[in-house]
């Protein structure tokens, strides 16, 4: 991880335990730089990131201010945290159904570009938020990256486990988004019905070296999955 990203991270830190809300005024770019003991030109390239993931704005000749982003129950398609630290101030569970080490087969292999012969761990779980199911979620890890992983890991926030014992960072994402249905197991999963519709949501989590090492396929339940995705400047 580079110095500027160390910093945007702590930043970011900084906002979300202290709560900072719309229009609050972060220190000049001079004091940030003091206070984080780097170069005045590594925070502006950390305001720049925190700029482009939407967390800040920047006003000319005023000063950095953050940004208006949250919004209570409504998961940002473009955050990169999960669902632990999207959905904070709700009580969040799963019910692990499979955990397990395969084969992939040839879609997997091309997605996560996968060598010859790598395993990855397969985990299908259902997610639910104040006890209701949310969303039935398929992952696969290249075990490359993510050598281990079991049920009580996975019975809370992976992404909290991959960050903070793995020390992977989780660069950027691609999403995919369609209507779905669901079929008899799946809507058994949800409490819904056969054919029912499905929010199907498809993610690509990508490295600091744009290797993609997590695939997930999520299906949410229609009538609770609220979602938002921020503009930034052109």
């Amino acid at each position: 991880m580079n110095k500027y990203q160390a910093v945007a991270q702590q930043m970011n830190q900084f906002i979300q335990q202290n709560n900072l809300s719309q229009g609050d005024k972060l220190p000049t770019l001079n004091d940030l730089a003091e206070e984080y003991q780097v170069s005045k030109n590594t925070i502006i390239k950390a305001v720049e990131m925190l700029e482009s993931h939407g967390i800040v704005y920047q006003v000319r000749g005023s000063g950095t201010y953050v940004r208006g982003r949250h919004r209570k129950g409504f998961v940002n398609l473009t955050d990169v945290h999960g669902f632990q630290g999207i959905l904070k101030e709700f009580n969040l569970t799963s019910d692990v159904i499979e955990l397990k080490e395969i084969e992939p087969d040839e879609n997997i292999v091309e997605i996560l570009k996968l060598k010859e012969h790598e395993t990855v761990y397969y985990l299908k779980r259902v997610r639910q938020i104040e006890s209701r199911p949310l969303c039935i979620e398929e992952s696969y890890y290249n075990k490359s990256y993510v050598p281990y992983l079991n049920e009580d890991i996975v019975q809370n926030s992976v992404f909290s486990y991959l960050r903070n014992d793995l020390k992977i960072d989780i660069n950027f994402s691609d999403f995919f988004m369609r209507i779905g249905k669901l079929n008899e197991e799946q809507a058994g999963y949800l409490n819904l019905k056969p054919q029912d519709p499905s929010i199907d949501i498809e993610s690509i989590y990508y490295l600091n070296n744009g290797h993609p090492f997590d695939y997930s396929l999520i299906k949410y339940h229609y009538e609770e999955a609220q979602f938002y995705m921020q503009g930034n400047k052109l």
